[in-house]
């Protein structure tokens, strides 16, 4: 263990709270307008939302790879603006973890906006609170449960994703490596018991990750029970 550095471990945790802060500014305002609108446009943008779930991460990387390229859209506008190409960088990175999470983010927060319906903000309305006013003091805290769930999958899911990162940041010390590549570069080099050492970390996390949003999406389930008159 004591030869495992932990800079990869930095790098992972960086990476993933950046792309959860990043998501959620994204992501409530999509999941907003998934859940009450009635635009033929709804299905579409839901299918490219939950794109990610069904591609294959090398298909994913290598179009965001291609894009952020030098002959890409925005390898072309970030070198126009004199930023340089965002390929094997840390922020390109964290462009190509948005991508790859934004279901976990925006599912979530979804299903918690679909729940709550119309009736509080028509209330709201009628008691003179703006739209805007109306969301972040009564749909926000209503959405709680939500939040912290799509808080929880991003984080988790930027931690453990591989292929993308490999694709688009390569492998790169101190700079691109994470800790799903550093176990790769571990296991290529036939260094099982530093890769144990990474990978049973990942796993744990993963497990505690997934136990604490069951257990508080139950409490949530339970409270909202308790709540409802008879």
């Amino acid at each position: 263990m004591d030869d495992i550095s932990l800079e990869p471990v930095r790098l992972s945790i960086e990476l993933a709270a950046v792309t959860m802060v990043i998501l959620l500014i994204l992501a409530t305002p999509l999941a907003w307008w998934l859940a009450r609108t009635r635009s033929p446009l709804r299905a579409p943008v839901s299918a490219v939302v939950t794109l990610p779930l069904v591609l294959p991460p090398s298909v994913l990387g290598f179009y965001i790879l291609v894009a952020l390229g030098p002959h890409g859209p925005i390898g072309g506008l970030t070198q126009s603006l004199g930023l340089g190409l965002l390929t094997f960088s840390f922020p390109g990175l964290v462009v190509g973890s948005v991508i790859y999470s934004l279901p976990f983010a925006v599912q979530p927060l979804q299903a918690a906006f679909e729940s709550i319906g119309n009736r509080p903000m028509e209330v709201a309305a009628t008691l003179g609170a703006k739209p805007l006013d109306a969301f972040f003091s009564v749909v926000v805290p209503l959405a709680r449960p939500g939040f912290l769930t799509a808080c929880v999958l991003t984080f988790a899911h930027t931690i453990g994703e591989f292929g993308v990162v490999l694709m688009i940041g390569g492998n790169i010390p101190g700079k691109t490596q994470v800790v799903s590549t550093e176990i790769y570069t571990f296991v290529e080099a036939m260094e099982y018991d530093k890769a144990h050492w990474l990978a049973g970390g990942m796993l744990l996390f993963s497990f505690i990750v997934l136990l604490a949003v069951t257990l508080f999406n139950r409490r949530s389930k339970s409270s909202s029970y308790s709540a409802t008159p008879v």
